[in-house]
C-alpha cells in the first residue's frame, strides 16, 4: 500500500471488496425478492417498511469496522506488531459488546419509530416481527465487520469475500426454504438473515485465529486495552453515526413516502435496492481510501496521501456514474425482480429517474470523509454530515417538500444535500491534509537525529 502504482493497487484492492459488497446487497435483496414473489399479500410492504430502520442500526455496526480498519492500518503501516495484536484483541471484544448493545437498542425502539414513520397498519405487525428476528444476528454482523476491517487493513480483501459468499448463498437457500417450504413468510427471511450473519462471523473469526499475521486471534490474549478501545470508538462511532444519520434523515423521507398510496410505498421499497447496490459498489473505494491513506500516514509517506484520495475519488465517481446509468437503462427489468405489479414498477421508476443520475455526486462527500478518517479526522466530518444530510433533509421534508408535494420533489433531497455536504467536507479535508503533512515533517525531523546524529547535525547546519 505504501509503494507501487496507486491506480493499479487501489483497483486490485477494491475489486474483491466490490464483489463482496455486491454479493451482500444481492443476498439482502433476496429477502425482498422472495417475500415479494412467494410471500402472502402485505409481506413485501412489511419487509420494505423496515428497510430504512434496519439500515440505520446496521450502519452503526458497519461503522465500527471502519474504526478498526483505520486504527489497525496505521499500526501495520508503522510495523508495530505488538500494537497490531493489541488492537485486534481489543477490537474483537468491543465488536461483540457493541453488537449486543445495538441489537437491544434496535429492538427496543422498533415500535415507536415505525409508528412515528407512519407505517401503514397492515404492515406494522410484520415489520416488527422482521426487526425482532433480524437483529438477533446483530452481534454476528459486528464481529464480521471487525474481521473485515482487520483483513482489509492488511490488504487482504479476498478472505472476507469468500466468507460472505458462503454466508450469502446460505441466506438465499434458507430464504427459499423457510418461505416456500415452511410458509414462514416475513419470519422466514428474517431468520435466514440472522443465521447467515452468525455464519459469516464464525468463518471470519476462525480465519483470524488461524492467521500467522500479528493480528492472529488467541483466547489467551483477549483483553481490553482502554486506550486502544477509545481510539477504535473515536473513529468507529463517528463513522457509524454518519451511516446512521443518513438513515435517520431517511426515516423522515420514508414518512413522506408513507403518505402516498401503498403502490408508491412498495415501488420505493423495490427501487431503494438500486441505491444500496450502487452505494456498496462505491463503498469499496472508500474502504480502499481509508486503508491506503491510513497505512501511508502511519509509514510517514505524506506525499502519497493526496494521491490515494484522488485515485479513490476517481474510481468511486466512475462507478456511481456507470452503474447508475446502467440501472436506469434497465429499470423495468431491475424492478421486475421484486414485484410483478405494473403500478409498483411505475412508482419505482419515479425514484430511479432521480437517483440513478445522482449517485456519482455522493462520491465527493463519502470519499472525502473516508480520506479524513485515514488521517485521524473524525468528529468534524460527522458534524458536517449531521448538518448537511440530516438537519437539511428534515428541513426539506417538512418545509420544502410540501411546496411541491410530488415523489420526484421529495427525491431531489438526496443530490441537493450531497452537494452541500461535499463542499464543506472538501474544504475541511484540504485544511486537515496540510496540517497532517506538517505533522509528518515534524515527526521525521524529530526521528532523524536519533537514527543518525552526525548527518542530522549537518542537515540542520545547511538549513
Amino acid at each position: 500500500m505504501t509503494q507501487g502504482s496507486l491506480f493499479r493497487n487501489i483497483f486490485l484492492f477494491s475489486l474483491p471488496l466490490m464483489v463482496s459488497n455486491v454479493l451482500q446487497v444481492l443476498f439482502n435483496m433476496s429477502d425482498v425478492a422472495v417475500v415479494g414473489r412467494f410471500g402472502p399479500d402485505n409481506a413485501l410492504g412489511a419487509v420494505g417498511s423496515t428497510t430504512t430502520y434496519v439500515a440505520l442500526f446496521t450502519g452503526l455496526l458497519i461503522g465500527l469496522g471502519t474504526g478498526v480498519n483505520a486504527v489497525i492500518a496505521q499500526r501495520i503501516g508503522a510495523k508495530d506488531d505488538d500494537g497490531t495484536s493489541r488492537v485486534a484483541h481489543t477490537a474483537f471484544i468491543v465488536a461483540a459488546v457493541y453488537g449486543v448493545a445495538v441489537a437491544a437498542l434496535a429492538m427496543g425502539l422498533a415500535r415507536p419509530v415505525l409508528i412515528l414513520m407512519k407505517t401503514k397498519e397492515q404492515f406494522l405487525d410484520g415489520a416488527l416481527l422482521y426487526i425482532y428476528i433480524y437483529f438477533a444476528g446483530a452481534a454476528g454482523t459486528a464481529i464480521y465487520n471487525f474481521g473485515n476491517g482487520v483483513f482489509s487493513a492488511d490488504g487482504d480483501t479476498r478472505k472476507p469475500l469468500i466468507f460472505l459468499s458462503i454466508a450469502g448463498v446460505t441466506n438465499i437457500l434458507l430464504n427459499l426454504f423457510f418461505v416456500i417450504v415452511c410458509k414462514m413468510s416475513v419470519a422466514g427471511v428474517a431468520l435466514a438473515s440472522a443465521i447467515s450473519q452468525w455464519l459469516s462471523a464464525g468463518l471470519i473469526a476462525a480465519a483470524l485465529h488461524r492467521s500467522r499475521r500479528p493480528y492472529r486471534l488467541r483466547l489467551s490474549a483477549l483483553r481490553i486495552d482502554k486506550k486502544i478501545a477509545k481510539s477504535i470508538l473515536v473513529t468507529g462511532i463517528p463513522a457509524g453515526v454518519q451511516n446512521a444519520i443518513f438513515q435517520l434523515a431517511n426515516l423522515f423521507v420514508q414518512a413522506g413516502i408513507n403518505s402516498f398510496d401503498p403502490a408508491v410505498v412498495e415501488g420505493n421499497t423495490a427501487a431503494v435496492n438500486a441505491d444500496t447496490l450502487v452505494f456498496e459498489l462505491m463503498a469499496a473505494f472508500y474502504t480502499a481510501c481509508t486503508s491506503f491513506i491510513g497505512q501511508n500516514y502511519g509509514a510517514g509517506r505524506g506525499e502519497r496521501i493526496l494521491k490515494c484520495y484522488f485515485v479513490s475519488l476517481l474510481y468511486a465517481f466512475g462507478a456511481g456514474l456507470i452503474f447508475g446509468l446502467l440501472i436506469y437503462a434497465c429499470a423495468d427489468i431491475f424492478l421486475s425482480f421484486f414485484t410483478g405489479s405494473a403500478a409498483v414498477i411505475e412508482a419505482g421508476k419515479q425514484r430511479l429517474a432521480v437517483m440513478c443520475f445522482s449517485y456519482a455526486i455522493s462520491a465527493f462527500m463519502d470519499c472525502t470523509i473516508a480520506a479524513s478518517r485515514g488521517i485521524n479526522r473524525n468528529v468534524v466530518p460527522t458534524v458536517m454530515v449531521i448538518l448537511g444530510s440530516c438537519v437539511f433533509r428534515i428541513f426539506w421534508v417538512f418545509v420544502i417538500f410540501p411546496l411541491g408535494g410530488t415523489t420526484t420533489f421529495l427525491y431531489l433531497i438526496y443530490p441537493v444535500s450531497w452537494i452541500l455536504t461535499a463542499t464543506a467536507e472538501i474544504i475541511y479535508f484540504a485544511v486537515s491534509y496540510r496540517k497532517a503533512r506538517r505533522l509528518l515533517s515534524a515527526r521525521a525531523d524529530a526521528e532523524r537525529p536519533a537514527a543518525d546524529p552526525a548527518p542530522a547535525a549537518e542537515g540542520q547546519a545547511e538549513e
